[in-house]
């Protein structure tokens, strides 16, 4: 006979929220998954970090506002001191956004937006959404944040060309994100010089979150970080965001390279679609660089092989250092990425193409 497939691992989630509904709500849905095991809940997270010690769960759902500590709070000693997965529940407000972005960079792998009325009936909408960000948070790579951090220093340009020229050896780069994006972008974009080519983004969030993004990275980086306009001139030391809900692509105007915003139907299954822009970026060929970071799903590697058969230099982030392994991993198997390369090392890899040190191969 032969051996049978040893059972799969269910998910231990335990819920941490001060509503005792929404406690009651959430370890229903959870719960209805063959998959999932709810081990506990919590009203806040004093309790929750004495029940984290003896239930020790895979994943754990946070409520931001709760008494005792702010769910926020709790996620930055939580991340410092026993690091693990952890979807943010939260309302999609404006004030929620900031908070919920505040919660991705601290390293929270996901975010469930809580209804504000017809609980019953808008989280019973939300329980596709709800079970399939903890199952794949389970899977995510987290890592512990440091008691202080420290913005990187801007990566050294091959050759040492000074940040004024090079924007002249490049066009435009396209960078595509999804789960675990907020925190690989910052990174990444620390990074760069001002002086470098415009830099267009596709991060998979909602509308009322992305010119909030925008506004968070302007404020900690030397670059000029915008939310995307239709017809806006792509300049250097420039990002991009492309905004919720809308299709982000690169386009000439009047001999000028502009970004052009639109509607559309979803495409790889999102709005923005990272294949959409990646699309429209094959057009400026070797004058272009095109990167995937983490993310679930495949969205970005048909776009990005079109820009490397179009000559331009394509870069997926390694499995060690994606918080999900989905998009760059497809890229990369696809063969659309010509280099696999440590988040450390992306922006370096950028910098270099555009002073012409490019180097094919895997990177690693």
């Amino acid at each position: 006979m032969p051996a049978s497939d040893p059972p799969k691992k269910r998910v231990r989630v335990m819920v941490v929220d001060d509503s005792a509904l929404v406690r009651e709500m959430l370890t229903g849905i959870l719960s209805a998954d063959p998959d999932i095991d709810v081990v506990g809940t919590a009203p806040d997270p004093i309790v929750a970090r004495d029940k984290i010690k003896t239930l020790a769960p895979d994943v754990i759902t946070l409520d931001v506002e709760m008494p005792r500590m702010s769910g926020i709070e709790f996620l930055e000693r939580l991340m410092r001191l026993r690091p693990m997965p952890v979807v943010m529940i939260s309302t999609l407000t404006q004030e929620g956004a900031d908070t919920t972005l505040r919660a991705l960079e601290l390293g929270a792998v996901d975010y469930v937006a809580k209804p504000t009325q017809r609980l019953s009936e808008s989280f019973a909408d939300l329980k596709e959404a709800i079970c399939s960000k903890v199952k794949m948070a389970a899977g995510a790579r987290v890592r512990a944040m440091p008691a202080t951090r420290h913005a990187p220093a801007p990566a050294s340009i091959a050759g040492d060309a000074p940040a004024e020229r090079i924007a002249g050896h490049l066009d435009a780069i396209a960078i595509g994100a999804s789960t675990g994006g907020v925190e690989a972008l910052g990174e990444v974009l620390a990074a760069i010089p001002a002086g470098a080519p415009g830099i267009l983004v596709v991060q998979h969030m909602p509308g009322n979150f992305t010119g909030r993004f925008a506004a968070r990275l302007d404020a900690s980086l030397p670059l000029k970080v915008v939310e995307a306009g239709d017809g806006a001139e792509i300049l250097p030391g420039h990002v991009y965001i492309g905004p919720g809900g809308r299709h982000l692509a690169l386009a000439r105007s009047d001999g000028k390279l502009v970004c052009r915003v639109g509607d559309g139907p979803p495409e790889s299954g999102h709005v923005p679609s990272v294949d959409h822009l990646f699309r429209s970026m094959a057009a400026l060929g070797a004058r272009a660089v095109g990167v995937i970071l983490t993310g679930m799903g495949r969205d970005g590697a048909a776009g990005l092989k079109a820009m490397r058969d179009a000559g331009a230099l394509t870069i997926a982030q390694d499995a060690a250092t994606s918080v999900v392994y989905g998009m760059p991993r497809v890229a990369a198997e696809s063969g659309a990425a010509a280099l696999v390369l440590p988040l450390t090392r992306i922006a370096q890899a950028m910098l270099a193409a555009s002073v012409g040190a490019r180097n094919e191969g895997d990177g690693t």
